[in-house]
């Protein structure tokens, strides 16, 4: 199924889609990783993600991670794509062995600078480039990034919605948003979206709380702002693993709720290839009939 097939479905329900990442061990795809797809499975998402930027090259985990869920799920799958210093030779061959897979869905991203900075761009220097690209040769359809706060690279949050505005005019037909924890930012991301004559549907990507390592990683890498509540209880439980779980899905509760509530009803969970936590969000929110 399509991304516009599904994000334009009528329904009172949310609709849940999964992120999950390569295991860098092939064996532990037949076992733990196996496992938690399997629960998550029970909770019936629409939509399956999987960060695999290097299919079609030699990553024989980035291969094996998509084949596994085209075998045993009947879920549509939509694998990332990057394009950070990619030819066009290198995107076509990508496009293809997705296109082998039988995925008719990419979610299109410019992907992280290399550690070697002297390595020069080659055909794409932006993600609105691989959009643009992607469209004009394939009937995929895209899913782009969007960041309620802006991305870190941009100047402001203006400049930022510019941008994903030239991607989603060059086939981005829906946006996944970056974790965030203040669903206020959000909100007024989406008006700014709107003003923008962006009108395309936005999925509002969660992250559930692990570990005050994961937290300090990821306010360095990306603009994610912490409300005080949430500050407070992540020093509070900083030295105990089970108690920042604990905090962290109350946490997930509580936003997710708070969006349903509001009228943002297509939720992405970053699973951090785990069950446990998202199980638990997904048991205790409301999602309608």
């Amino acid at each position: 199924m399509k991304l516009a097939d599904i994000y334009t479905s009528n329904t009172d329900s949310p609709i849940i889609s999964f992120e999950f990442f390569p295991p860098k061990n092939q064996d532990d795809i037949e076992t733990t990783f196996k496992e938690n797809v399997f629960e998550l499975l029970k909770f019936n998402p629409t939509l399956i993600s999987v960060t695999s930027s290097s299919c079609g090259n030699k990553d024989i985990n980035s291969k094996k991670t998509l084949e596994f869920f085209i075998d045993n799920t009947n879920v549509a799958i939509m694998p990332h794509l990057t394009c950070y210093c990619a030819s066009k030779s290198n995107i076509d061959g990508k496009l293809d062995y997705i296109k082998s897979l039988g995925c008719e869905n990419i979610l299109a991203l410019r992907g992280d600078e290399p550690n070697d900075t002297t390595v020069c761009y080659k055909d794409f220097r932006y993600a609105s480039d691989l959009v643009d690209y992607i469209h004009s040769k394939t009937d995929f359809s895209i899913a782009v990034a969007g960041y309620p706060e802006g991305h870190i690279d941009s100047v402001n949050i203006d400049e930022d919605i510019e941008n994903l505005k030239r991607k989603v005019e060059n086939g981005g037909q829906i946006i996944i948003t970056q974790l965030f924890f203040n669903n206020n930012k959000l909100y007024d991301y989406m008006e700014k979206l709107k003003s923008k004559g962006i009108d395309v549907p936005v999925v509002a990507g969660i992250m559930p709380i692990i570990s005050f390592k994961q937290i300090e990683k990821m306010t360095s890498m990306a603009r994610i702002s912490i409300p005080d509540k949430i500050a407070s209880g992540i020093e509070k439980y900083k030295e105990n693993s089970d108690d920042i779980k604990k905090f962290g899905v109350d946490i997930a509760i509580n936003q997710c709720q708070n969006l349903i509530e509001n009228g943002v009803k297509n939720l992405h969970f970053y699973t951090l290839n785990h069950s446990n936590q998202v199980k638990e969000i997904l048991k205790n929110i409301k999602r309608g009939n």
